[in-house]
This record gives structure tokens, C-alpha cells and sequence, in this order.
């Protein structure tokens, strides 16, 4: 959980840490009783026929004695991994100290933090706390704090972009939460017709349901129909019931320290797109939405995993947002998109009318899918590199592929391009993105 590149020597005085060392909330003991809990629940899910046979030989007295042994266990367990956690924010850093046996500290560059969001899962919102969890540069998942008091957790979360931005310490307390001005809510109506009207709840329904049902045709045995019937229903749930309760009440608000968005019908979730962190936006639209021009928005950021901007909204709405993430950037309509050349039909037959391009002052805006389209908007300055690739098929009718490469580890494709138009292309998208760096805006919290 340490930031790549942090000089584990820098040390504080000793006193001033102790000072400014705090716990996390009381109540986080039984989270992380359920460890021990969970150890035997594991084991007896990997071996059920020797789990049963040594349960049956436990008699009553025993298996008594066993949970006076193991619940004591699981809370002593909680309560000293609580007990030997602490946290401090000093001048430059994060701190998280860790272990009972084996100490481990974790230094986390407030400079290096791109987004703090405050998590509260269903049963944490009737307790009053919350995660504070924290993407940061180089690492793959997030680190957290949990849990914390929930004014606690939104307290610290203000701190935390305060310094990152460049506050004093004895200022940044003082700082607070920046205020939000709202600029969209999705109605839960909208979202759940959204749903009904995308083509992958329909195709994971199907598949649920006709799948099983062959199989079981085929043959007759109820494990394998289980087997395949349990992860199909999984995925068709997740894929309609599990994101309308994610995506529930969705508000994107905009303040000094970026664009806030807020959702969840059970578990509520306060994320933060970091401004000037943003590499790729794209604007999805179904061939079902087609009719009500609605679109979704989706995001790649750099070192986050925040993925989605608007869940469903009017075209016009969804394009506002957008050039709030991206300032001075203007959504290309369909009529500035350039087609491939004709020939490129002998590579991809049909399909090869769904790929468009067109290249403004500020984005390369490459359009790609012929029922689902997906338009993708690349700032020039967050372009890393350009390449030109092209097959033999590709070579034979003179076309080629251009792809730019984002910070986010992501690539956005041209496809199908007449191949001198794709070499000028090439050559010009580099020379943009040189002088787009030059006039970037800067990455860090609130400037």
C-alpha cells in the first residue's frame, strides 16, 4: 500500500507523530473479526465432504466449547489489529501504520493523490461511518482508511486535497469541504428504461434462461445445470438489477477540486474525476437510445478507477458535463466524422460504415461501432504516443490503422484510414500533442 517513488527515509520527530497519529472509528473491530470467521467458512467450502465428517463427530459440549473459543478469538483478533493502526497527516505525506507482529507503515504523497472518495456501504450508513478510500499515482488499487467517522471521513478527505493543493498545514484545517454546484441528476425512471433498453440485459437474459435449459435437454444432470445456470443469472443480474442499484441517484456536481458524483441506492459512493487527470472521454450510445438521443458518458483516468461520468442522459446534457471535464473542448457531431474510403469494405465488410474521424484544435476524436457507437475524445495533450500499423490485407487496398496511446494505459484507434491520409495524420497528431503538453493545464488539486 506504498506509493511508488517515496523516500521511506524521510522521518518525522517522534514526539510531533505521536502528536498527530489518530485511530480509525471504534466499530472497525467487527469488520475485521470476521477474518478468522471467514478462514474456517473458506476451508469448508474447499473441502465440504471432510467439513461434514468432522462436523458430525463434534458433539454438542464440543462444538460449544469451539465457538467459546473462536468468537473470543475473532474479537481479540479485531480488536488489536484496530488497536495497533494509526494514521497521520504530516507536512508532505499520508501515514498509515499497520501489524502487531510485523510493523509495516505506508507513506502516501499527498502530491501523488489523485482522487479521495468517501464510501459508505449499506450497513456503514447505519452506523454513521464510512471508507475513505485513495487513488493514487503507480499503484493498481486503492488504498483506504476504514472506517472513519462519517463527518470525520469528509474532514480528512477536505485536508487531504487542501495540502495536496498546496495548503499550509495550520491553514489546511480552516480549508473545509469546497462548496458543489450540481449539474446533472439522473431520474431513477430514465436509468431503469435505460436499462430495459440496452441490448446486454437482454442477451445475458436470454442466455440465462436458454443455456440451462439445453443443457439440461442434453444432459439431464441438475449439478451441471446448476453449475452453468448460477454464474449466467449472476451476470444477467449484475448487468441490469446490480448496476441500477449502483447507478441509483446519480448527481454530478462540480467544485474547485474537480467533478463530484454521487450514487448508490444501498451503498452510497463520493467520487472525484481530479482535474487535468482525465485522458479519455467516450460518449456511448446503443442503437435502442438512438430514438431518445441519450447517450452515456465513460471516462479513463489516470491511476483511478472512476470509469463513469453519466450513466444516461439527453445528448445535449451529457455534452455540457463533458466540456466541463474537458474546458474548450467541443463534441464533434456526426456530420464532421470522415468515413474510411469505400475499398475499406473488402477488410471489414459492413461494420467498416460504424468507424468515423475527425481531428479538432483540441481532441482526436475517433468514432468506431455500427449498432453500439462509441465516440472517443483524445486531448492532444494527454496523447503519449502515435503509431501506424497496417496488415497485408490492410497494405493490399491502402488503408491503414492510427492509434494514440494514452497515460491511462489505453488506446484509441482510427481505423481504416486511406493510407497517405494516415501517414499525414500520423505526423500531424505528433507535432499537436508536442504543443498541446506545452499549453496543458495543470494536474494538481484546486489550481
Amino acid at each position: 500500500m506504498t506509493a511508488p517513488g517515496v523516500d521511506d527515509a524521510v522521518q518525522e520527530k517522534p514526539h510531533e507523530e505521536r502528536l498527530a497519529e489518530r485511530r480509525l472509528h471504534p466499530i472497525t473491530p467487527l469488520r475485521r473479526a470476521w477474518a478468522p470467521v471467514a478462514v474456517v467458512i473458506g476451508w469448508a467450502v474447499h473441502d465440504p465432504d471432510q467439513a461434514q465428517r468432522q462436523l458430525t463427530r463434534l458433539t454438542t459440549t464440543t462444538l460449544l466449547l469451539a465457538l467459546a473459543v473462536i468468537v473470543p478469538a475473532a474479537a481479540l483478533y479485531g480488536f488489536l489489529t484496530w488497536w495497533f493502526t494509526h494514521f497521520a497527516v504530516t507536512d508532505t505525506e499520508l501515514r498509515i501504520r499497520t501489524g502487531l507482529l510485523f510493523r509495516r507503515t505506508a507513506h502516501i504523497r499527498l502530491e501523488r493523490i489523485q482522487a479521495v472518495d468517501v464510501t459508505q456501504p449499506l450497513l456503514a450508513r447505519v452506523a454513521g461511518v464510512a471508507k475513505l478510500r485513495l487513488d493514487v499515482v503507480g499503484t493498481d488499487k486503492k488504498d483506504e482508511l476504514a472506517f472513519l467517522g462519517e463527518r470525520e471521513a469528509r474532514a480528512l478527505r477536505a485536508e487531504l486535497l487542501a495540502r495536496a493543493a498546496g495548503f499550509a498545514p495550520e491553514t489546511a484545517h480552516e480549508v473545509g469541504e469546497a462548496p458543489a454546484r450540481e449539474l446533472l441528476r439522473t431520474p431513477p425512471r430514465d436509468l431503469a428504461l435505460s436499462l430495459v433498453l440496452t441490448g446486454a440485459t437482454w442477451l445475458s437474459l436470454v442466455a440465462a434462461l436458454v443455456v440451462p435449459s439445453l443443457l439440461w435437454w442434453a444432459t439431464h444432470s441438475l449439478w451441471t445445470v446448476l453449475a452453468t445456470a448460477v454464474p449466467l443469472l449472476g451476470a444477467a443480474g449484475a448487468s441490469s438489477v446490480g448496476r441500477f442499484v449502483t447507478e441509483y441517484d446519480w448527481t454530478v456536481g462540480e467544485s474547485p477540486d474537480g467533478l463530484r458524483i454521487d450514487h448508490g441506492l444501498l451503498d452510497r459512493t463520493h467520487e472525484t474525476v481530479p482535474p487535468g487527470r482525465v485522458q479519455t472521454v467516450r460518449i456511448v450510445q446503443p442503437l435502442l437510445w438512438r430514438r431518445r438521443d441519450w447517450v452515456r458518458v465513460e471516462l479513463d483516468v489516470a491511476g483511478s478507477s472512476n470509469s463513469v461520468l453519466v450513466p444516461v442522459a439527453p445528448r445535449e446534457v451529457a455534452e455540457a458535463v463533458v466540456a466541463r471535464v474537458l474546458p474548450g473542448v467541443v463534441v464533434p457531431p456526426p456530420s464532421a466524422l470522415s468515413r474510411p474510403p469505400r475499398r475499406a469494405g473488402r477488410c471489414v465488410p459492413l461494420w467498416w460504415r460504424g468507424h468515423g474521424l475527425a481531428v479538432t484544435d483540441a481532441v482526436f476524436a475517433s468514432r468506431r461501432g455500427l449498432l453500439r457507437r462509441s465516440l472517443a475524445l483524445v486531448p492532444h495533450a494527454k496523447v503519449q504516443s502515435v503509431r501506424l500499423t497496417q496488415g497485408p490485407w490492410e497494405r493490399l487496398w491502402r488503408v491503414a490503422d492510427v492509434q494514440v496511446d494514452t497515460g491511462a494505459n489505453k488506446t484509441v484507434t482510427a481505423r481504416l484510414r486511406d493510407a497517405q491520409e494516415a501517414a499525414v495524420l500520423l505526423g500531424a497528431q505528433a507535432e499537436r500533442s508536442r504543443t498541446g503538453r506545452k499549453g496543458a493545464r495543470p494536474d494538481r488539486w484546486m489550481v
